[in-house]
């Protein structure tokens, strides 16, 4: 879960409840246990040496299941983009006892207190994960970018790499990172802009106390670095649909436009944190001007990240052209197998088509069955978002009862008004009383119960 952090562990109590509630797995049966242990010893032998490559990895500072790790040259006026993705396939079999609980799980489930992996531990923290403990076995990407952004897939193949060094977002400086690196990721943002891309990052909420003994929602600083890495996965991602395309097979990415109603709630928030969003200016053009910095506006790009009509999975179909509206493109997910199901199977369906092999059986009938079993996985991480987030606004606003807040009304349905609070990142519902879309109102909040994750307001005006 990537929307609230809690660094003191004051919710545990409200995040056990989480837990049990949504059956979140507290660890593997014994027999994926041992599968994975004996998968882990499992020697690369379809594997070419890249370990001369000056592979680096860059992620937050205390992960240790890193998927992804990089090297760039130059070519000429092009950079070419060496992308390792950690080769999940070499060690799981289809059938095993392995793929079997990953089919179970679907996703990697985050919480502010762990998370319950989509691979048991030895393998995406340990064997599996490119760490720079030693030699990992990987699949390599190699992706031309243009000086226009315009990105190619220029080849995949198995690999066995070594990365020089584990970055940290937090402490990475310029120095530590390849030449090129800031160059690629501008010419990727560049291509976004040139497209009409929308896609929001905005930074986590921290769950922070405060010196009256009070909890607060803070967002946590967002690292220019963060931004440049996602360039690089977005480029493979991107690289790898349109190869996917070009061979008649795949798994892609899809999301529509948010609809009229959700653009409309979207500037009634912005209403009520006092944005300026011109009447004539579309969402796609208002985005990139939103500084994540300033609570009030990123508070507004978490709620632009949720009014999406949400993003699913899909096949290739004969005729369609499969469309991500955030990123203005045909898009896959192929850079985190250890932490995405659908990952292994776009990868191995890549280094098949890549390599001019056909792609296996298991990989297109996975293609049809993955969307159902990808859709389930992200409605329970969505649900358990959700949860988390009401947990950390009970939290943060109990003890307050009685203050009253400026709001605005983003919307009003059967179910009454939802408002955005104008000063801290809470949305939550009141009885209409004749508020209309887009009124500033001033409530009373009269209860907060972490227990049952909920708020009650009242409107005084």
């Amino acid at each position: 879960m990537k929307a609230i952090v809690d660094p003191g562990n004051v919710l545990a109590e409200g995040l056990s409840a989480i837990r049990s509630q949504y059956q979140v797995p507290a660890g593997f049966p014994p027999a994926v246990l041992a599968a994975a242990e004996t998968a882990a010893t499992r020697a690369p032998t379809a594997h070419v040496d890249r370990t001369d490559r000056p592979f680096v990895t860059l992620d937050p500072i205390r992960s240790t299941d890193l998927d992804q790790a990089f090297a760039i040259e130059a070519s000429g006026s092009d950079l070419l983009l060496h992308y390792a993705i950690a080769d999940v396939a070499w060690f799981v079999d289809d059938g095993d006892a392995l793929d079997v609980e990953a089919w179970k799980r679907g996703t990697t489930l985050y919480l502010p207190d762990g998370k319950a992996g989509l691979y048991p531990p030895s393998l995406s923290e340990g064997a599996a994960s490119l760490l720079p403990a030693g030699p990992r076995p990987a699949v390599v990407f190699t992706v031309r970018v243009a000086g226009d952004g315009a990105v190619r897939l220029d080849g995949v193949e198995r690999a066995i790499v070594r990365s020089r060094a584990k970055l940290g977002y937090e402490t990475v400086t310029d120095a530590d990172l390849p030449p090129g690196f800031a160059e690629l990721a501008r010419r990727i943002a560049a291509a976004e802009a040139a497209r009409g891309a929308a896609r929001v990052d905005p930074p986590e909420q921290e769950v922070a106390e405060r010196g009256d003994g009070r909890l607060a929602l803070e967002f946590r600083t967002r690292h220019l670095s963060e931004d440049q890495n996602a360039a690089l996965s977005l480029a493979t991602n991107l690289a790898v649909a349109d190869a996917l395309l070009a061979h008649h097979t795949g798994l892609f990415r899809v999301m529509a436009e948010p609809d009229p109603a959700a653009i409309e709630r979207l500037r009634n928030t912005a209403r009520a944190f006092a944005i300026d969003w011109p009447e004539d200016q579309p969402l796609a053009a208002f985005e990139p001007r939103l500084d994540p910095t300033d609570h009030r506006e990123a508070a507004l790009m978490l709620a632009i990240r949720r009014a999406g009509q949400g993003a699913s999975y899909a096949p290739w179909q004969e005729g369609v052209v499969p469309w991500h509206a955030a990123v203005a493109a045909s898009y896959a997910h192929a850079t985190a197998p250890l932490r995405r199901l659908a990952d292994r199977y776009v990868v191995r369906a890549a280094l098949a088509v890549a390599n001019g092999q056909p792609v296996p059986a298991a990989v297109t009938e996975a293609f049809a069955r993955l969307p159902k079993v990808m859709a389930r996985a992200d409605a329970l991480a969505g649900q358990i978002d959700r949860a988390v987030i009401d947990l950390a606004e009970a939290a943060m606003l109990q003890g307050r009862e009685g203050e009253i807040f400026a709001a605005g009304v983003t919307d009003v349905d059967a179910r009454g008004a939802r408002m955005q609070l104008g000063a801290l990142p809470v949305v939550t519902r009141i009885d209409a009383n004749g508020a209309a879309p887009g009124d500033a109102i001033r409530v009373r909040l009269i209860d907060a119960d972490p227990g049952k994750r909920s708020v009650r307001f009242e409107r005084v005006d």
